[in-house]
C-alpha cells in the first residue's frame, strides 16, 4: 500500500519543543517507518519543517504542503480543495489524519485519529472553535473508513455523542517515551526555576478545562491545615491559554504568593527532570482524551494524583490517587496523603512504571498499521 500521513503538527522536533497532537504524530511516524518494511510512505509535512533526515527511509517519500503558507489568506473550502487535490496528485491507497479532521472534499480512503472531544462535552472551553464544532469534525467522521481513539473513553463519547458505530472505532493507546532529547544549541536546566527538592507539580495548558482554579483553591486549604506544607511549592508548568488570566486572579485573591510558582512553558527534558524530583505530580483537569502527562509522571516513578473522570482513571488504574476534580477538600485531602504517607508513596513509585509499560509507541505503531490493512483490504468507498 501507499500510506499518506499528514505531518504537519510535527515542527522543529530536535529543538526538545514537543506536545500534544504532534508529539503523537512524531512517535507514530518514528515507530511505522521502523517496523514496516513492505509499505510506502509519503509523509506531508508543513513547508517550516525542513529538518526531515530522521523521517528518510527508502520506503519513504517526505513532501511539503506547498500552500500551507498561505492558509490563513485562503478560503476554507478553497484550502480543503487545494489539499485533496494534492493529495490525490499521489495515487494514495490510504490517508491518515492524526488531528480530528479530515480534507472535505478527498473521496479516497481516510483514517482519522480522534484524541479528545473536549470542544462537544463543554464548548464554553473553546469559544472561538464553532465552525470545527459545527461542521468540520462531525463531517469528518462520518467520511472516514476507520476512526482511531486514544482511549475507552474517548470512544465512548464518539458513540454517545455521534453515534459512531462501534465497529468504526479501534481503541489505540498512545505511547510514552521518557528518553532526554539530544539538543545541538541549548542545555536545559530546571535549576533556574529555584523550586528546591520539594515541590507539587502540574503540566499543562492554563486553561479552564484543566481546572486550575479548584486545584489553588485545594492548595490554599492543604497550606491552612498545617503550615508544613508550604515548604512544597506547587509548580504550575504550561502556556498561557483561554482565560488563563483566571488563573492569576485567584492566586492574588487567595493570597498564596511565592507558593505558586508559574513555570510559563518547559522543554519536554526539563519536564521530565522536573518529574523526576517532584514530591507528587497531580492532574485535576476536568476533562482529558488519553492525559500523557499521568503516564509520563507514572513512568518516571513520580506519584501521581489524577481526576476520577473522563480517561484519567483508565490510563491511571491503580497506580495514582483519583480524585474527585469538583471537590477542593478531596484535593487538598489527597495531596496530604500523599506528602505524609510514606508507604503510599512507596507503592505508587513503585506501581506507576509497571502500569506506563503498557503504553509503548511500537504497539501503538503495530496497532495503527493493523488498522491500515484492515482499510485497505476493503472496496473503494465511492
Amino acid at each position: 500500500m501507499k500510506i499518506g500521513i499528514d505531518c504537519r503538527t510535527i515542527l522543529n522536533p530536535s529543538s526538545g519543543e514537543r506536545a500534544g497532537v504532534g508529539h503523537y504524530t512524531y512517535h507514530l511516524v518514528k515507530n511505522l517507518i521502523t517496523i514496516d518494511k513492505k509499505n510506502q510512505y509519503v509523509l506531508f509535512f508543513d513547508y517550516r519543517m525542513r529538518d526531515t533526515n530522521e523521517f528518510r527511509k527508502k520506503n519513504v517519500v517526505i513532501r511539503h504542503f506547498p500552500f500551507s503558507k498561505y492558509k490563513a489568506f485562503l478560503p476554507f473550502t478553497y484550502t480543503h480543495m487545494l489539499m485533496s487535490a494534492y493529495l490525490l496528485k499521489y495515487g494514495l491507497d490510504l490517508y491518515h489524519s492524526p488531528i480530528t479532521s479530515l480534507p472535505l472534499t478527498y473521496p479516497r480512503k481516510e483514517v482519522v485519529t480522534v484524541h479528545d472531544l473536549a470542544i462537544y462535552k463543554n464548548p464554553a472551553w473553546f469559544p472561538s472553535q464553532i465552525f470545527s464544532t459545527k461542521l468540520l469534525v462531525p463531517q469528518s467522521l462520518r467520511k472516514a473508513n476507520a476512526i482511531i481513539a486514544v482511549s475507552q473513553s474517548t470512544k465512548k463519547d464518539l458513540q454517545d455523542l455521534f453515534n459512531v458505530p462501534s465497529a468504526k472505532v479501534s481503541v489505540i493507546y498512545e505511547g510514552v517515551s521518557t528518553q532526554r532529547i539530544k539538543l545541538k544549541s541549548r542545555k536545559d536546566d530546571i535549576r533556574r526555576f529555584k523550586l528546591g527538592d520539594k515541590f507539587i507539580l502540574f503540566v499543562g495548558t492554563l486553561e479552564p478545562r484543566k481546572n486550575l482554579g479548584t486545584l489553588l483553591r485545594a492548595y490554599k486549604k492543604l497550606i491552612t491545615w498545617d503550615k508544613k506544607f508550604s515548604a512544597y511549592p506547587l509548580a504550575i508548568a504550561g502556556h498561557k491559554s483561554y482565560k488563563s488570566e483566571d488563573v492569576f486572579k485567584e492566586v492574588n485573591e487567595l493570597k498564596l504568593g511565592k507558593a505558586v510558582r508559574f513555570l510559563d512553558y518547559v522543554t519536554t527534558n526539563e519536564k521530565f527532570d522536573l518529574m523526576k524530583k517532584a514530591a507528587c505530580f497531580i492532574n485535576p483537569s476536568s476533562y482529558e482524551g488519553f492525559g500523557l502527562t499521568l503516564v509520563e509522571a507514572m513512568a518516571l516513578g513520580c506519584p501521581v494524583i489524577a481526576s476520577n473522570v473522563s480517561s484519567m482513571p483508565e490510563i491511571v488504574g491503580k497506580a495514582g490517587v483519583l480524585i474527585n476534580p469538583e471537590h477542593e477538600y478531596e484535593i487538598a485531602a489527597a495531596l496530604r496523603k500523599v506528602l505524609t504517607d510514606a508507604r503510599l508513596r512507596e507503592r505508587l513509585k513503585k506501581a506507576g512504571p509497571k502500569q506506563s509499560a503498557q503504553f509503548s509507541w511500537e504497539k501503538c505503531a503495530r496497532e495503527t498499521l493493523a488498522v491500515y490493512e484492515k482499510v485497505g483490504r476493503k472496496k473503494q468507498k465511492s
